[in-house]
């Protein structure tokens, strides 16, 4: 297929690799975005996908938290402007959607969208979208939620950048006190800044793995300093830098942010915290939700996606 300056620029935007690069890799490819970025990366030429962080779609993201700290509930609601993200009414109206998907029994965002709305049972969620899309006038979206519940200790909340991020932290804890509270904001904030997507490495599955360590593989093969080496000190080098990669992305092994030492991992932090205070704490779960991850740059698709949740 014929390659496109657009989809050289897209590839450019994803890897931050030169732009031959990415012309060589698309046409290696056939055009195939995603396989592109992986021949990129093997060729050493790209360190990571950029996808999750192409941020089209306007909006916030709000939390809801119970009167007794053990459930909380995180959304997401886009717009198409910056403008009506920080419109008042707007904000509200994604407040009242926070609350009502606190107690909500539904477990996908059709089944949310069809349930009567709180504040006026006699319209569901869906019918009053509709009609705050008509009072502000601009396509709206309820794009997801997520409950989290903590019987033996509580969820912490964190907002980042007036509802660019939301976070929620699971803490199971024998002692609930100030403390361990601030330990858990820290841990929100470093899950922020950090972006894990998991919260230990029994988490990522092996097929995630077995993707990596083929990528590592080839760019240690295409590395001339590895050139000639022995079969065991390539193979320690590969495992070595998966190693390093599963750091990054798991919570409790990353590098905590606020180390004094820079060295000390959050798992040290947490259990540093839970000493001072006689606590068992174990980190047990998050959730990160940034305004319009994931959303192409093309306005159709998000025009798509809203027609979609109306049924239009």
């Amino acid at each position: 297929m014929a390659i496109t300056a657009s989809m050289v620029k897209e590839l450019r935007e994803m890897t931050g690799a030169g732009m031959m690069d990415c012309k060589k890799a698309l046409a290696a490819t056939e055009g195939n975005m995603e396989a592109a970025v992986d021949f990129l990366r093997e060729k050493g030429l790209a360190t990571a996908q950029k996808k999750a962080s192409r941020i089209a779609a306007e909006g916030i993201v709000a939390t809801a938290l119970s009167e007794d700290g053990k459930k909380a509930v995180a959304v997401e609601v886009n717009a198409e402007t910056d403008f009506v993200a920080k419109n008042e009414k707007f904000r509200n109206y994604v407040a009242d959607v926070a609350a009502q998907a606190l107690n909500t029994t539904a477990a996908d965002i059709d089944a949310f969208l069809a349930e009567p709305w709180a504040q006026d049972t006699t319209k569901t969620v869906k019918e009053a979208l509709a009609a705050q899309i008509a009072v502000i006038g601009e396509n709206m979206n309820i794009r997801r939620f997520k409950q989290v519940e903590e019987q033996n200790g509580f969820v912490s909340s964190y907002i980042h950048a007036e509802g660019k991020i939301g976070v929620l932290v699971d803490v199971e804890t024998d002692v609930v006190n100030d403390e361990i509270k601030e330990m858990a904001k820290n841990i929100a904030m470093q899950i922020t800044a950090m972006k894990p997507v998991y919260t230990n490495d029994s988490e990522v599955d092996e097929e995630y793995k077995a993707h990596e360590l083929e990528i590592i593989k080839s760019q240690i093969e295409n590395d001339p300093k590895m050139a000639g080496k022995p079969e065991k000190v390539i193979n320690g080098a590969i495992m070595g830098r998966l190693n390093k990669q599963l750091k990054e992305i798991c919570l409790l092994d990353q590098v905590y942010v606020k180390a004094e030492d820079g060295k000390q991992s959050v798992a040290a932090y947490v259990a540093q915290v839970a000493k001072a205070n006689g606590a068992n704490v174990t980190v047990k779960g998050f959730v990160r939700f940034e305004t319009g991850e994931g959303m192409e740059k093309k306005n159709e698709d998000f025009a798509a996606e809203v027609a979609a949740q109306l049924g239009k």
